[in-house]
C-alpha cells in the first residue's frame, strides 16, 4: 500500500470494504473455510428460476424444499448483482484464505459398535439361495467408515450381478481454427460393465453402459457419475439397461461430491464465480431441460469479508426418479472440508487461522515491547481494529515495519530481524493451538436444522477424525504442522496431537493433548474410533500408536502407546480387540496385525511388509476388503491382488493374483471375485483355487 500516513488508509480500501462483525457464521450443508469465517444455512430451498421450463423441484416448506428461510444471523442473500460483484471486489482483497469447500470421501453413518459379520462395513448381505436366478446368501458392500451411508466408488454388487465401471483418458486431435493446426484435446471415455456373477462358473458380461466413473447403487436404480453428468439406470433387467434420468451440469459447474442414503443421493456441486457476470448461474439441467438456474437473491453469503471464487449447491436428489428435492446456494472457495454423519446429525468442519495482524499484535505486546517504540505498537493496535480485509492490514502491516527499519542503522536493523525471528518462532510453538483452529457445526437430522456450533484447535486429518458415540462427538486434530510468514521474517510450526470430546451443544468437556509429546513434532496419519476408545497414530521417524481411553467423556486418558517402525495409514478393526494397520514401512506396503485388549499394554502380534510400492487401499479405504467368515482380506497393489488371512492372529499371505490391474475385490457366496481393468478372477474361498474367469 503506497501511503506513508497510516491515519489516513486509502479511501479506495474504505469504499471496498464490508464492515466485518465478530462470530462464526453458519451456511448450509458444507461450508466455506475463510480466515476464521464460516456460512451455513439450513432449511433454505432455491426453487427454480422457470418452473415452466422442466422444473423438478419438489415439496414446500423447509423439509421438502426449503422454500421457507430459517433466520441465521449474520447471514444473507444478495440484494442484487451489483451487490454480488461488489462483494467479490472485497472479498478478493483478503489474503488470509486458508482453503474452503467440500473434499472427497468425507461423509460417513456412524454406527457405534465395531463391525460384526452381519453389519460390518464389508460385510452386509443380501437374502436368497445361491443360483443363477437368486442373489446369493451374503455378499459384500463398499467398505465405507460404517455402515448405512454408501460412499460412491467404481464396484458395486447387488449378490448376483457385478457392476464395474472405468474411466480412461482419450487424447484426440482437434483443429485449432484459431491457430489454423490440430491441438491435443482431453476427452474422457467410459464403460460400466454389467456382469453376471452367479454361478461363478457361468460368469458372463450381461452388457454394457457406455458411460464409466463412479457408482452409486440403489435397489434397481444405478447411478452413474461421469464426467460433470450423472446417469440413473433401471438395471432390472441386466441384459437390457434403460435410461431413467440424468442430470447434466451446466458450463463451469464440478461435481464435488455425493452420497447414497435411505434412496436419496446427497450431491454438491461447485460453481466457479464470473466476477464480470456472477449471476444467473446455470446449475443444471434434467434430461436436456433446463431445470434449476440460481438468481442473485438466491445465493447465501456471510456479511462479512470471505474468501470467496465458488458458488456451493447441495441437493437432494431423488435416486429414482432423478427429481431435485431440496436444494440451497451459498458462497465459497475452492478447497477442503470435512463432512461426517451420524444417526443424529450432520457435522461439518472447517479449519482456519487467527487474524494474523491480531495474532501479530499479542506477540509485540507480549514479546517484543523492547525491541520497537510504544508508537509502532499502538499503530499495530489501532490497525488491528480497522475493518477491512486481512490482506489489506497485512500490507500494512508490512509497511509499517519496513518504514521503521528503513530509519535504523544496518547493524540495528540486523539486530531486529534476528531477534524477531527466535521470539516469534519461540510464540508461535506456545500458540500454536490459538493459530489455528477447527470450527465444526452440527445439522440435526429430525427437523434438519442448526442445533449446535463449536470449535477446536487445530485441524483433523480426514472423515476417521470424527465420532460420535452416546452423544459425545470425539474429534483427534494436529496442530502447529504449518509455517506462517511475518512482518520481518518467517516461523516454522511444530506439531502436536490432541483429542476433544463435546457434548450435544458441541461445547468442549473433555480433552487429551500432546499424545505425542515424546515423540517431537509429529502429525496424525491415520485414526479410529471404536465406542469408548480411540485408535491413533502418528508419525514423523517412528510409528507410535496410542491407545485413548474415553470410557469417562470428561476426562479422556492416554491409555497407552506402542512404537514400530513405520506408519498406518488405514486402521481396520478386523474383531474385537483386533485391528489391523495398512500403511509403509520403508517405503514398501506394510500390514500390521494390533492386539488392543489391554489398552494400557497394546501390542503389534503380526506384520508383513509386501514388495510393494503401493496399494490404493493405503490412501483409499473403500479399495479395502474384509471377508469376516473366511477370516481374510484383501488389498490390490501395482502388481496384482493379495489375499492374507488374519486367523490365529496371524498375517499369511494365502493368495495373490498377478498379470492383472487388480482394482477391487467382492465376495459372493465363498467366492472371491478379484476385479481388474482387463478382467475377473473367482477364487473358491475355501480351496483357493479357480472356479471362473471373464476376460473384458
Amino acid at each position: 500500500m503506497q501511503n506513508t500516513n497510516f491515519n489516513n488508509i486509502s479511501e479506495n480500501i474504505k469504499k471496498k470494504v464490508i464492515k466485518t462483525e465478530a462470530g462464526v457464521l453458519i451456511l448450509s450443508i458444507f461450508l466455506v473455510i475463510s480466515c476464521g469465517v464460516v456460512i451455513w444455512t439450513s432449511g433454505i430451498g432455491s426453487a427454480p428460476s422457470n418452473p415452466e421450463q422442466g422444473a423438478v423441484v419438489e415439496g414446500e416448506g423447509p423439509s421438502a424444499g426449503g422454500q421457507q428461510a430459517v433466520a441465521v444471523q449474520n447471514v444473507k442473500k444478495f440484494a442484487s448483482e451489483q451487490e454480488f460483484k461488489d462483494y467479490i471486489l472485497s472479498s478478493s482483497q483478503n489474503s488470509s484464505y486458508s482453503g474452503g469447500g467440500i473434499s472427497q470421501g468425507a461423509v460417513a453413518l456412524e454406527k457405534s459398535t465395531a463391525p460384526t459379520s452381519a453389519d460390518s462395513a464389508m460385510g452386509g448381505g443380501t437374502s436368497g439361495a445361491a443360483g443363477s436366478n437368486s442373489s446369493a446368501s451374503r455378499s459384500s458392500v463398499t467398505n465405507v467408515q460404517v455402515a448405512g451411508i454408501d460412499e460412491p466408488d467404481i464396484v458395486k454388487t447387488d449378490g448376483k450381478e457385478i457392476y464395474y465401471s472405468s474411466q480412461s483418458p482419450i487424447y484426440r486431435l482437434m483443429e485449432d481454427k484459431m491457430v489454423g493446426s490440430s491441438m491435443p484435446s482431453y476427452q474422457s471415455s467410459g464403460q460400466t460393465k454389467l456382469i453376471k456373477a452367479l454361478p461363478a462358473s457361468d460368469l458372463a458380461l450381461d452388457s454394457k453402459i457406455e458411460k464409466g466413473g463412479n457408482l452409486l447403487l440403489d435397489g434397481s436404480v444405478l447411478a452413474v457419475f461421469s464426467d460433470n453428468s450423472i446417469f440413473g439406470y433401471d438395471v432390472k433387467n441386466s441384459k437390457d439397461p434403460q435410461k431413467l434420468w440424468e442430470l447434466k451440469l451446466s458450463d463451469q459447474n464440478y461435481i464435488v461430491d455425493s452420497r447414497l442414503y435411505e434412496n436419496n443421493i446427497y450431491l454438491v456441486v461447485r460453481n466457479q464465480i464470473n466476477q464480470n457476470n456472477p449471476c444467473p448461474i446455470k446449475l443444471l439441467a434434467v434430461d436436456s431441460k433446463e431445470a434449476l438456474t440460481i438468481s442473485c437473491d438466491q445465493v447465501y453469503h456471510p456479511e462479512v469479508i470471505v474468501p470467496v471464487d465458488s458458488v456451493y449447491s447441495a441437493m437432494i436428489v431423488n435416486a429414482r426418479s432423478g427429481k431435485i428435492e431440496k436444494t440451497v446456494s451459498f458462497t465459497g472457495s475452492s478447497g477442503s472440508s470435512l463432512v461426517y454423519m451420524s444417526k443424529e446429525g450432520i457435522y461439518v468442519t472447517y479449519s482456519y487461522t487467527e487474524e494474523p495482524v491480531k495474532f501479530f499484535l499479542g506477540f509485540l505486546n507480549q514479546k517484543a515491547k523492547d525491541l520497537f517504540p510504544a508508537r509502532i505498537i499502538e499503530k499495530t493496535g489501532r490497525l488491528e481494529g480497522y475493518d477491512i480485509s486481512s490482506g489489506a492490514k497485512m500490507t500494512e502491516l508490512n509497511y509499517i515495519f519496513q518504514q521503521y527499519l528503513s530509519s535504523l542503522d544496518g547493524d540495528e536493523q540486523m539486530r531486529i530481524q534476528n531477534e524477531i525471528q527466535n521470539r516469534m518462532s519461540d510464540y508461535s510453538k506456545e500458540k500454536k493451538r490459538e493459530l489455528e483452529r477447527t470450527g465444526i457445526i452440527k445439522i440435526g437430522l429430525k427437523d434438519f436444522s442448526l442445533s449446535a456450533s463449536g470449535d477446536v484447535p487445530g485441524s483433523p486429518l480426514n472423515q476417521f477424525s470424527l465420532d460420535e458415540y452416546n452423544g459425545y462427538l470425539r474429534i483427534a486434530i494436529t496442530a502447529g504442522q504449518s509455517g506462517y510468514y511475518w512482518p520481518l521474517g518467517y516461523s516454522s510450526g511444530s506439531a502436536v496431537n490432541d483429542v476433544y470430546v463435546l457434548d450435544g451443544s458441541l461445547k468442549e468437556i473433555g480433552s487429551l493433548t500432546d499424545i505425542s509429546k515424546d515423540w517431537n513434532d509429529e502429525r496424525i496419519y491415520a485414526v479410529r474410533f471404536i465406542q469408548n476408545q480411540g485408535y491413533i497414530v502418528t508419525f514423523k521417524e517412528t510409528d507410535p500408536l496410542s491407545v485413548i481411553d474415553i470410557s469417562n467423556p470428561q476426562k479422556p486418558l492416554l491409555a497407552g502407546q506402542l512404537e514400530i517402525p513405520g506408519y498406518s495409514a488405514y486402521l481396520h478393526p478386523l474383531a474385537a480387540n483386533r485391528i489391523l494397520g495398512v500403511g509403509k514401512e520403508d517405503w514398501k506396503v506394510k500390514l500390521s496385525l494390533f492386539d488392543v485388549g489391554s489398552a494400557s499394554d497394546p501390542k503389534e502380534i503380526a506384520k508383513y511388509n509386501l514388495d510393494e510400492y503401493w496399494s490404493e487401499a493405503v490412501d483409499n479405504h473403500r479399495a479395502f476388503l474384509q471377508d469376516e467368515k473366511h477370516q481374510v482380506i484383501f488389498l490390490p497393489g501395482s502388481k496384482g491382488g493379495y489375499i492374507f488371512s488374519y486367523a490365529g492372529d496371524q498375517l499369511k499371505l494365502v493368495k495373490t493374483v498377478s498379470g492383472m490391474n487388480v482394482k477391487r475385490a467382492v465376495y459372493l457366496n465363498d467366492s472371491l471375485y478379484i476385479i481388474g481393468s482387463d478382467g475377473i478372477v473367482v477364487l473358491d474361498e475355501n480351496t483357493w483355487g479357480r472356479t471362473g474367469s471373464l476376460e473384458f
